[in-house]
């Protein structure tokens, strides 16, 4: 349910000198709203590119506007799309949204059912309709770090600052009104809301981050992981032996949180206590399917950019098939058997071993995700091509070599892991961190490991449970039963958080701190539950079919607790 309430209660202060949406989308206004340049230090406004219109969406009617500035002394020039509400709907918010892959967002009316103002940009390469991918080198070996620090988190930056300053003037508020500036991102979204809070925190009042595709250097090469595991193994499984392999997992391990549902809510206690091997022998069977994925993980078989045809497909599990998803999930590791990164949880999907069938010699042969191909053919081996060719010569030292380049190239830029929040917390605002606990895109641990990192760099002198009582006031971090990348997972109906906005909108302006999340189940036996999930690093334990409780267990925790050795270089 929205805060229909709020949002007419926000209004008020913006009506003091403006009564009508057709008394301030006017350009005249809107020039006459924009901060005198010098105001914003290396931003300049350019009043004549100034356009303002009326516009509808849905139910709601907006002023859209565009503006553009150019960076002091540079000549470049940056767009911006601004949506203001109607003087009656403004709620004094702005809402910036986070965009997904290698985009940001160009969408600027997510926010009006808030009453908050929505902006996007451009970034100065014309992100409206290039993603970041697309324009990341000017040519082999020549990297546009312009277009790679504005992706990074300069243009989401500037856009907040310069909206932030235009707002209250465009609705006349008095120099004593408050405007809340919220972001809300899943994917890469996270991780530019993560960009926000690590670069521009005094900026913002709440942040939403979903599931954050940061620490691009070990994330983006984690993709080709899989297809080196069975290069590697030489045995490349069929889609349908996988997913027998991650559906025998579920059915094992769904009873160990303490319900049978179809949901693994512990993937902890289902490492500890599942071998895998038990699945070797299993029948499989799958009927012949064209499908398409996004190519992000947004849910088994998702709609979207990548399709593929498999035949009708059946035998039994093997040991092969086994040892690849094993290696899998227990993540990369260097020669040495040092460890490199994380991994998946046990019964997340698989999807970046699927492998592609050869309808030649009617055989499975290896599908190098462009995901992770294109990142290291473009990111790491400047190459602008859209993908890897092979992975002949290529070994698990070699992935260590391009996550440990990608690390350092990108530190400032991409990695996205600062994680020293200190700007961000003293300005008094909030973050909420979700992750899906069987996330098969970005490894949910990964959000796990930032929440330690946070910890240990900023409560380095407290113990661990002081630590989560002081960041329990200002981040709090949850992982979802079950859920996938960005979304419910039809391989389990668990729970999925559906109101995140309302209840930091509750948080910041009313100082109603969350305690647990509110989640509901979509589909399956308890479709319409509500669950109150449970903070990190307290889990859940079901006591009978209608209630768990959150508990510490330091064994469980463990599993989710990681070092680097691999590296020279501490990895946040």
């Amino acid at each position: 349910m929205r805060l229909t309430s709020t949002v007419v209660a926000g209004a008020v202060a913006a009506t003091a000198n403006a009564t009508s949406l057709s008394d301030v989308c006017t350009v005249a206004n809107v020039q006459a709203a924009l901060p005198s340049n010098g105001t914003l230090l290396g931003i300049d406004l350019l009043p004549s590119t100034v356009t303002a219109s009326n516009s509808t969406s849905d139910t709601y009617s907006y002023c859209s506007v565009t503006v553009a500035y150019t960076h002091t002394g540079k000549g470049d020039e940056v767009v911006l799309n601004v949506a203001f509400p109607s003087p009656s709907d403004f709620a004094n918010r702005i809402y910036v949204a986070g965009g997904g892959g290698y985009s940001l967002s160009t969408e600027t009316t997510g926010g009006l059912s808030y009453g908050a103002v929505g902006a996007a940009t451009d970034a100065g390469y014309d992100a409206f309709d290039y993603s970041y991918d697309e324009v990341a080198l000017y040519g082999n070996g020549s990297i546009n770090w312009d277009a790679t620090y504005m992706f990074g988190f300069q243009a989401l930056g500037e856009m907040t600052k310069v909206v932030k300053a235009i707002t209250p003037s465009f609705y006349g508020l008095s120099s004593s009104a408050k405007v809340y500036t919220y972001f809300e991102g899943c994917s890469d979204g996270g991780r530019e809301g993560m960009s926000q809070v690590q670069r521009w925190g005094e900026e913002y009042d709440g942040v939403i981050a979903g599931a954050p595709a940061f620490r691009y250097g070990q994330q983006q090469v984690n993709h080709v992981f899989p297809a080196a595991v069975e290069h590697t193994l030489d045995y490349y499984p069929s889609p349908c032996e996988l997913e027998k392999i991650v559906n025998a997992t579920i059915e094992a391990c769904d009873p160990l949180d303490g319900r049978a549902d179809g949901v693994v809510s512990r993937t902890d206690l289902c490492m500890l206590e599942f071998n895998l091997t038990s699945v070797i022998g299993e029948s499989y069977y799958c009927a012949a399917e064209n499908s398409t994925s996004l190519g992000f993980g947004f849910g088994k078989r998702a709609e979207g950019s990548e399709t593929s045809s498999y035949p009708e497909q059946n035998g039994t599990v093997t040991a092969q098939g086994v040892a690849v998803a094993q290696a899998i999930y227990d993540g990369l590791h260097n020669l040495n058997g040092e460890r490199a990164y994380l991994s998946w949880q046990i019964a997340a999907a698989l999807e970046d071993a699927d492998t592609e069938y050869d309808t030649t010699t009617e055989e499975w042969t290896l599908d190098i995700p462009s995901t992770g191909g294109e990142y290291v053919a473009r990111f790491i081996q400047l190459l602008d091509i859209d993908n890897l060719s092979s992975l002949d010569n290529v070994t698990y030292d070699t992935m260590v070599d391009w996550m440990n380049t990608g690390m350092i190239r990108y530190l400032d830029s991409l990695q996205t892991t600062l994680p020293d929040l200190t700007p961000f917390y003293s300005s008094g605002a909030k973050l909420l961190h979700f992750h899906g606990e069987s996330d098969p895109s970005v490894p949910t641990a990964s959000s796990v490991h930032y929440w330690q990192s946070v910890c240990s760099v900023m409560y380095g002198d407290l113990t661990q449970e002081e630590c989560q009582a002081e960041l329990n006031e200002w981040y709090q971090l949850y992982l979802i039963p079950g859920a996938a990348h960005c979304s419910t997972n039809s391989l389990q109906p668990g729970p999925y958080p559906e109101d995140n906005m309302d209840i930091m909108i509750n948080w910041v302006e009313n100082g109603v701190k969350p305690t647990r999340l509110n989640a509901t189940v979509s589909s399956g036996k308890y479709a319409g539950e509500t669950q109150m999930l449970c903070q990190w690093p307290y889990r859940p334990l079901w006591q009978n079919s209608s209630s768990f409780d959150c508990v510490y267990d330091q064994a469980s925790v463990d599993t989710w607790t990681y070092s680097f050795p691999a590296f020279k270089l501490p990895v946040f």
